[in-house]
């Protein structure tokens, strides 16, 4: 039987790998797995070597507090791979962790194929790293087609797959009265899928929330949440004394409660592209440290956080970040779209254009599992 050690390093990895090894199991069962995962790989059967939550740390100041935590991680991770002696170690997003992982475990067995899954975004900063993938990186799997030049001039094997979530899925047949109890106009919410992000972000939301309770009467807010930190956003809600907020974590009632919204207000992220998908309009928002910022400021080179933006080269999707990510400014945002049926026509319309461009005629997973099958 062969090996497969999967290796994510937040929940949006997880995600994104568990749609892979689902469409690889209905092709090959003759696969053992391995993983650092969440929810996702687990509710596939694969066990998590340990806790996803126990590496996943918001911005560089958290990271160089916790260095010596990480390092010991890294090699921790490493010994598991190494001693599991898998065919493939198929690693996921989270570059600064998933691929200092592959390198050393590269150097001491070659012969374990290295498959890696969302290209670093080096279009965005350190394109220099691609030099440097080339030496322990057997293949990468790339969302965008766009991103195969950047890989193709070092010679480096790559691949345009496609992003799982741009596929058109069919639509669940949920009574959302049900869940909601209100039969009210929804805005949905993505406070972050981090600790760390949900505790910067969920007063300023409330906040938000308050001022549109003010303005409109009829909404409800629908905070789409991992079900680890479901707790943690009712804890913000319940403090707040608003009652028109509810949670979802369950992923096929998300992605209904996502498709009946009017709006959507998110952590700028994956989950942005979604949102576009889904044909809802939306801004994005991200705060970090003030330090964590001037860092990010002189890396990074483009002038947009979201990738629908920077596929446009203009603000399609309005982006509330630093200190524009504050509770009038998202009100002020939010309720000049919903006050302009035309303004949300011409954003949807636009952000379909440009997924138009990003997107494979097949389905992404099936794309990446037919080539991570190819390396066993």
């Amino acid at each position: 039987m062969k090996k497969i050690f999967i290796l994510t390093g937040e929940p949006s990895g997880d995600k994104l790998a568990s749609k892979v090894i689902n469409d690889l199991e209905k092709i090959n069962q003759n696969i053992e797995y391995l993983s650092v995962g969440g929810e996702h790989l687990q509710s596939l059967g694969i066990k998590s070597i340990y806790d996803l939550k126990e590496i996943t740390y918001l911005g560089f100041t958290n990271v160089i507090l916790n260095i010596f935590k990480i390092s010991k991680k890294i090699n921790e991770t490493v010994k598991a791979i190494i001693d599991y002696k898998p065919d493939i170690l198929f690693t996921v997003d989270s570059p600064d962790f998933t691929l200092r992982v592959a390198e050393k475990v590269k150097i001491i067995n070659p012969k374990i194929k290295t498959v890696h899954y969302v290209a670093p975004q080096v279009w965005v900063w350190r394109e220099g790293r691609v030099k440097k993938i080339k030496n322990f990186i057997d293949h990468i799997l790339l969302l965008f087609n766009f991103e195969k030049k950047y890989f193709e001039k070092e010679d480096i094997s790559c691949e345009f797959v496609g992003h799982p979530l741009l596929e058109n899925k069919e639509r669940s047949k949920i009574d959302i009265n049900q869940i909601i109890g209100k039969n009210k106009a929804l805005i949905s919410v993505f406070a972050g899928s981090r600790k760390s992000e949900i505790i910067v972000l969920m007063p300023i939301l409330l906040d938000f929330i308050k001022l549109m309770n003010e303005k409109y009467t009829d909404m409800t807010y629908v905070f789409h949440s991992t079900k680890e930190y479901s707790q943690l956003i009712q804890s913000f809600i319940n403090e707040s004394t608003l009652t028109n907020c509810e949670i979802v974590s369950d992923d096929k009632i998300k992605s209904h409660i996502l498709q009946k919204s009017i709006f959507a207000v998110a952590k700028s992220g994956t989950v942005s592209l979604e949102i576009s998908n889904a044909k809802i309009p939306s801004i994005i928002l991200y705060k970090m440290g003030f330090i964590n910022f001037l860092i990010v400021k002189s890396l990074v080179k483009t002038k947009y956080a979201n990738i629908i933006n920077f596929a446009a080269n203009e603000e399609v999707i309005p982006e509330l970040l630093q200190s524009n990510c504050n509770s009038k400014n998202i009100f002020k945002y939010v309720s000049s779209f919903l006050d302009d049926p035309n303004k949300i026509k011409e954003q949807v319309k636009k952000v379909q254009n440009i997924l138009d461009g990003l997107k494979t005629n097949g389905s992404s997973s099936e794309l990446a599992s037919l080539s991570l099958n190819k390396f066993l």
